[in-house]
């Protein structure tokens, strides 16, 4: 099969998985009943990059101030003031990274739902998407391997193992991740 056949099928490919992915349309309201209110959409659920499953249970967030957590783990207040620190130096950079991120996904579904798809675009798009989850993910794996290298090789070894189901979970960062 030719490369440009093979990108074509790609992209149909992609098309069919966003469209499988859309809610089935409405059942119109019978005749003559008032339509009811529509909910207002989920909230936006931002993907944790797959580094913190390297983290163990730490979870996400500033896990280090939990009660439990630290006691277990037997953290200094000194400790959790330089994972405190860590964190906010790369916060700002992660909220932006994963806006940039967004945008490039945003910018993607137009192309894919056009009635004729111009793969040209689409392959470049998918780049740019590609680019920016990179980033991101490198960017939260600095400051995951920071806050690791605050803990001790005792205390990392203390962290819990993930939940199950866990490893595979897409939900956001209320906080950077």
């Amino acid at each position: 099969m030719k490369r440009s056949n093979r990108i074509l099928v790609l992209g149909l490919l992609l098309a069919g998985v966003v469209a499988l992915g859309q809610e089935p349309p409405a059942t119109p309201p019978a005749p003559g009943t008032p339509a009811p209110p529509e909910a207002p959409p989920p909230p936006m659920q931002p993907r944790r990059p797959p580094m913190e499953r390297s983290f163990r249970g730490g979870g996400p967030g500033r896990w280090w101030h939990n009660p439990e957590m630290a006691q277990k783990l037997g953290l200094s207040p000194e400790q959790q003031q330089k994972m405190d620190d860590i964190f906010q130096q790369h916060r700002l950079h992660l909220i932006d990274l994963n806006a940039a991120l967004e945008k490039e996904e945003a910018v993607m579904e137009p192309l894919m739902q056009a009635d004729q798809p111009d793969e040209a675009k689409i392959l470049a798009q998918i780049d740019r998407v590609a680019q920016a989850r990179a980033e991101l993910e490198k960017a939260n794996a600095r400051m995951l391997l920071g806050i690791r290298r605050v803990l001790t090789p005792d205390q990392w070894k203390k962290l819990p193992p993930p939940p199950e189901g866990r490893e595979h979970r897409r939900d956001g960062p209320g906080e950077p991740r």
